[in-house]
């Protein structure tokens, strides 16, 4: 059985404590009565799928609840304490997830959410948490170009945001790219514009071709029938083009481009109008 998985074992036998299940080579986890609920599903051969984990006194022992990640996995958990020897996490079971000093990116504060992976020391065979996410991302060799990735924002840098692409990726959209506002811990779905050679991840929040454009055209059209005229250019910040028309900058001007060379539009230093 492998801590910090979802084990699939056999109840091999029931006790006052509660069920041991047994895995195919004989080994034994106890799972407590509380977790026996309903107790009739829960019989002598009966196959149950649990958590696997060490209690505080670093006994193996497993739960039917489900945390909040598993090994490997990257979540936004908050701190519930601090002590001498590092920070305590919620990690959605009865025991707090343990992240040492060493493994934290920034000091961690009680009160406060940060992005966490679940570890394994084969030395004291323990799982911990680390809030150092590039040790468990891995170069992409897949082609995702052009596809719909899940991603976990992760955090901002000189060239833009980062991103944790399907648990696995480290992923980059570029500020001028940026049309919303990007909180660590959201979980949206991304558009792989490339796949750089080092296996990172260039990324994009619009969907990518024709799709995006005549999206960008026909609403960016619309609001100026609507308004005749609109009070930006092209010094305009990505947040004033954003709030007025919900686009990054890149994709507002490469629209009004298009509108510009069929004659549609009039540019001054400080607006756009319909002609």
């Amino acid at each position: 059985m492998q801590l910090g998985r979802i084990n699939k074992l056999t109840i091999n036998r029931l006790t006052p404590p509660g069920a041991y299940l047994e895995d195919f080579k004989g080994d034994e986890v106890l799972l407590p009565k509380k977790y026996l609920i309903p107790e009739d599903e829960f019989q002598v051969g009966n196959e149950v799928e649990v958590f696997v984990f060490k209690d505080s006194q670093n006994r193996i022992v497993s739960t039917t609840e489900k945390p909040h990640l598993y090994l490997g996995t990257v979540a936004l958990l908050n701190v519930v304490q601090v002590n001498t020897y590092g920070a305590f996490v919620d990690w959605g079971l009865d025991k707090n997830l343990f992240v040492p000093f060493i493994e934290q990116a920034q000091k961690m504060i009680e009160g406060k959410s940060y992005l966490v992976t679940l570890r394994y020391d084969n030395q004291t065979d323990r799982l911990f948490g680390s809030s150092k996410i590039g040790k468990v991302l891995e170069p992409c060799r897949e082609d995702l170009t052009e596809q719909i990735v899940k991603g976990l924002v992760w955090h901002s840098t000189e060239l833009g945001t980062k991103v944790i692409v399907n648990q696995r990726f480290e992923g980059l959209i570029f500020k001028n790219d940026i049309n919303r506002r990007l909180t660590l811990g959201d979980e949206l779905s991304f558009y792989v514009r490339k796949v750089r050679e080092d296996g990172k991840l260039d990324l994009q929040l619009d969907p990518l071709g024709f799709e995006k454009y005549d999206s960008a055209y026909t609403a960016l059209l619309n609001l100026l029938k609507d308004q005749k005229e609109i009070f930006l250019h092209d010094k305009s910040s990505p947040e004033e083009i954003n709030d007025q028309t919900g686009m990054s900058k890149k994709l507002f001007k490469q629209t009004v481009g298009k509108l510009l060379k069929q004659q549609m539009i009039e540019l001054s230093k400080q607006s756009i109008r319909l002609k």
